[in-house]
């Protein structure tokens, strides 16, 4: 079917649908039978017998494993048997880790997939892109990604950018006519949208033709569905340590078996227990520790309402020590609402807050009808100019649209004109809104086929295009006494923090230029709205938050520096000294003197796109890590070249979506602060479990090697080092990569991004930490030993138990930087259910019979469980005694 060969109407009547009222869901559960779900068919997953399988593919596990068959061959079944058993539970818990790291970073990716504005069932609402189906009635506009491939029905101003699909970089403008010429190559079908490519200015509605697969981005899916895996910096950092730990935990090992088999001991013995210290000493698990705490993390800032769209801005998160944020919607409610009418040299005041349409329009106190001179058309002009739509929904009024343009609606609806008003009136043309017009502008035809144009914009732009003015008696000129008047007017509206747009109107003549450059001058100016977006209660609490945090808060927007000053000192953020600096300041200003001045600079008035990539900059090269928010197409340059891109989940495009590593589900500047925090907590947790993990590690190495070179007997048997490896290391360490912030965590000030893993003090706790476990575990064997020196087997079961004791205790320790008597111990569940389990684990090997040949253990009595309690404890109380 050549879809672009058809009228809209031809269209609609093959796909059984109206513009009107769009699909039933009676239609979409049918259409989505017939064509599937609206998505490209990614490359096939890894099966999951081969991910079990590479959990093997270790080399030390390798050599284990060869060492193992050896032990069987030479009829040490039972260790042979304990080893294989082991190593396989290992296995599986890696197993498992990987799939909840994979099962995460999948639920993130469909958390920040794109949606679709569709209508259906005669409204408008957002859904899944991949939930279109072929007939859908959808809007695109500038900076969305068009989800499925559509016929246009209706253009305005609309180009695309086809480089995905065509690589042609220009945009090519769009049209809702159709083409009768036959066999046209996708780029010269001019009224069709496809899949994945960009919208670059204005806006259109359009019908789904086709979707997934069969979509032209479909045919090619093949050639450009090639996924990687992004390594994160800590995770390419904790790879290199990895190999550094290999090398040396290789040597000790060797060390341990080369004195050994010096001293006389079996060279088969001291082999299998060097293999088997190497897989424990080597922390394997580190990598996948690591992407489980990460996406552990991020799945509770998805709870906190941030999407992490890249893992390794988890990292650079606790490093920020600049948010530059929009105020509208981010620090503001972003539910406008008019509060002021600047008509005929009135001031109106409006009642009524958020969305609720039961307010009066006052003058001096008096309610205004629709008898006052321009208020009628004022208001009904607002309308027409307009996309916003006000709906209700379980009793709650909202606005489908721009708050601005609903403010509108909302301020028309208290004079009684609703979208009724439209019907009388049919809009020929539109020229969008965008960051650089600041306008938007409608060509409008009434019942009488008189055209005129409305402008809607902020004053500055509004007002220089103006050679008229409304008044109570008609027409006149806007001459410059007028004009100060006026900008007086916007001044005091701005100093109460109301955002202000101004109106306008032009009858056009049949014939004349409908370039916006001509059409857009000689206006007739009507008036001025006034109004207010309220800060966020929980704002001003976050901004101090991050001031203790030494984080530093700039607010960009594009309001009045009056407007933007009141909202700032509102939310505490503009300290004494601080400046305020508009637009016009910035475009006089050199890079280098922005540089030199931006650390005084809280707030910048009337920027432009390409300001805050400057702003960016400037920060950068004093040293900062920067994150910036954005919601617009033009966003993405300086989104892109912050540290933290963060973009808007409600009103953001899905170009600044692309271009961003953090997604604010809610717009709040709050959850901005909740995301640093979390993004915090999360790297202390990885430094938790790699001081847990490494300082284990080093006492499992050094007990083995301090008792070869005393010549005294192995402390521990292969099966016993491969038991703690996987018992005590696994856990543990898994319920440290979930442990709550420390209470001081948005007191200190941002990491230095540079900083090593083993940065403050960490590589210090880890060596002590470990050469301490290892000593009280060797001087547990000696005593019992020395007293019972033929008992090997007891002296082992009261070492092994110490080591482990030790190990589970140290593990509280890890939880604060500071001591362990600095938190409560029981504050984490998950790691008070991972030591309880290790040590039921421990008493289960140690006592129950079936399993003491195995393990080589022996029950021990009171007086053993209080020599290991006194020593295993040692390490801990020792450092904490002595830093207090």
């Amino acid at each position: 079917m050549n879809w672009y060969q058809l009228d809209v109407e031809q269209v609609e009547e093959k796909l059984h649908v109206t513009a009107d009222n769009g699909l039933s869901e009676k239609q979409v559960q049918a259409a989505r039978k017939k064509f599937g779900e609206n998505e490209l068919t990614g490359q096939k997953q890894m099966p999951r017998w081969l991910i079990f399988l590479k959990q093997f593919q270790d080399f030390m596990v390798i050599v284990l494993l060869g060492a193992t068959l050896i032990a069987g061959l030479l009829g040490e079944f039972i260790d042979a048997i304990a080893i294989l058993i082991i190593v396989l539970v290992n296995g599986c818990i890696g197993y498992f880790q990987e799939q909840k790291a994979e099962n995460s970073l999948e639920k993130i990716k469909q958390l920040s997939a794109p949606l679709a504005h569709v209508k259906r069932e005669g409204g408008w609402k957002r859904i899944p892109a991949r939930e279109l189906v072929v007939g859908d009635i959808i809007k695109v506009n500038s900076g969305d990604r068009v989800p499925a491939d559509i016929r246009i029905a209706q253009a305005n101003s609309l180009e695309m950018e086809e480089s995905a699909l065509t690589g042609e970089s220009l945009p090519v403008a769009k049209s809702g006519q159709a083409m009768k010429k036959a066999n046209l190559d996708a780029q010269d079908q001019l009224n069709i949208g496809f899949m994945g490519t960009l919208v670059t200015k204005g806006n259109g509605t359009g019908i789904v033709v086709k979707t997934g697969m069969d979509t032209e981005m479909g045919k090619i899916a093949s050639l450009m569905l090639t996924t990687k895996k992004i390594v994160t910096p800590l995770e390419r950092r904790l790879a290199e340590l990895g190999k550094i730990l290999i090398i040396v935990a290789f040597i000790m090992t060797a060390l341990v078996v080369i004195l050994g088999v010096m001293q006389g001991r079996p060279m088969y013995h001291m082999f299998l227990a060097g293999v088997s210290l190497a897989v424990a000493a080597i922390p394997e698990g580190l990598p996948a520790i690591v992407t489980v705490a990460l996406s552990l993390g991020v799945q509770r800032m998805i709870k906190r309402k941030a999407i992490v769209r890249k893992l390794s801005s988890v990292e650079t998160l606790g490093s920020a020590s600049v948010i530059c944020s929009d105020k509208t919607g981010t620090m503001t409610e972003n539910q406008m609402t008019v509060k002021n009418i600047y008509l005929n040299d009135d001031l109106l005041h409006l009642t009524g807050e958020g969305y609720h349409t039961d307010g009066e329009i006052l003058l001096s106190g008096r309610e205004v009808d629709r008898s006052y001179p321009n208020i009628e058309s004022m208001l009904l002009y607002g309308v027409l100019c307009n996309h916003a739509t006000l709906n209700i929904k379980k009793g709650k009024y909202y606005i489908d649209g721009d708050p601005v343009d609903g403010a509108l609606v909302v301020a028309a609806r208290k004079l009684g004109i609703d979208d009724r008003a439209k019907t009388d009136y049919r809009v020929i043309k539109e020229f969008p809104f965008d960051s650089d017009r600041k306008r938007m502008s409608v060509i409008v035809e009434d019942d009488n086929g008189m055209q005129f144009l409305i402008v809607k914009g902020a004053p500055e732009v509004l007002l220089p295009r103006s050679s008229f003015i409304m008044t109570k008696d008609g027409r006149k000129q806007l001459d410059s006494a007028r004009s100060r008047k006026l900008n007086g007017v916007v001044e005091k509206m701005a100093d109460e923090a109301l955002r202000i747009i101004g109106i306008g109107i032009k009858p056009i003549v049949k014939g004349d230029s409908i370039q916006p450059s001509q059409l857009e001058k000689d206006i007739t100016f009507i008036g001025l709205y006034g109004m207010m977006d309220p800060p966020r209660k929980e704002v001003k609490t976050a901004i101090a938050a991050c001031k203790q945090a030494g984080i530093k808060t700039v607010m960009i927007t594009g309001d009045h520096l009056n407007t933007a000053t009141a909202i700032a000192k509102k939310l505490d953020l503009l300290p004494e000294a601080g400046r305020v600096v508009p637009g016009s300041e910035l475009n006089t200003m050199s890079q280098y003197d922005l540089e030199k001045q931006i650390e005084d600079i809280y707030v910048f008035a009337r920027v432009t796109p390409e300001h805050k990539l400057r702003i960016v900059k400037a920060f950068q090269s004093r040293g900062h890590v920067v994150a910036m928010t954005g919601d617009g197409v033009n966003d993405s340059p300086s989104i892109k070249a912050a540290d933290i891109g963060i973009s808007m989940g409600l009103s953001g495009t899905d170009v600044t979506k692309e271009a961003s590593s953090l997604v604010l589900m809610d717009d709040n500047f709050a959850t901005i602060k909740a995301a640093i925090d979390e993004g915090r907590n999360i790297y202390e947790n990885i430094r938790k479990f790699i001081r847990y993990l490494l300082a284990s590690n080093v006492g499992e190495i050094l007990v083995m090697l301090f008792a070869v070179l005393l010549a005294l007997p192995l402390p521990l048997v292969p099966v016993q080092i491969l038991w703690v490896n996987l018992v005590t290391d696994g856990l543990p360490a898994m319920a440290l990569g979930m442990d709550t912030s420390e209470g001081d965590v948005m007191k200190r000030g941002p990491r230095n991004p540079r900083e090593g893993i083993f940065a403050r003090g960490l590589g210090y706790k880890i060596i002590s930490r470990g050469i301490m476990i290892g000593l009280v575990s060797l001087l547990a064997f000696m005593i019992t030993f020395q007293n019972n020196s033929e008992n090997l087997v007891y002296a082992q079961t009261v070492t092994f138990s110490t080591l482990v004791m030790a190990q589970l205790i140290h593990v509280f320790d890890c939880r604060s930087e500071k001591s362990i008597f600095a938190r409560n111990p029981f504050e984490n569940k998950y790691l008070n259910f991972a030591v309880i389990s290790s040590v039921l684990l421990l008493l289960v090997v140690v006592y129950w019979s079936p399993l003491q040949p195995i393990f080589h253990t022996t029950a021990l009595d009171l007086m053993d469980w209080l020599l290991i309690l006194i020593l295993s404890i040692i390490p801990t109380i020792l450092f904490a005694v002595t830093k207090k």
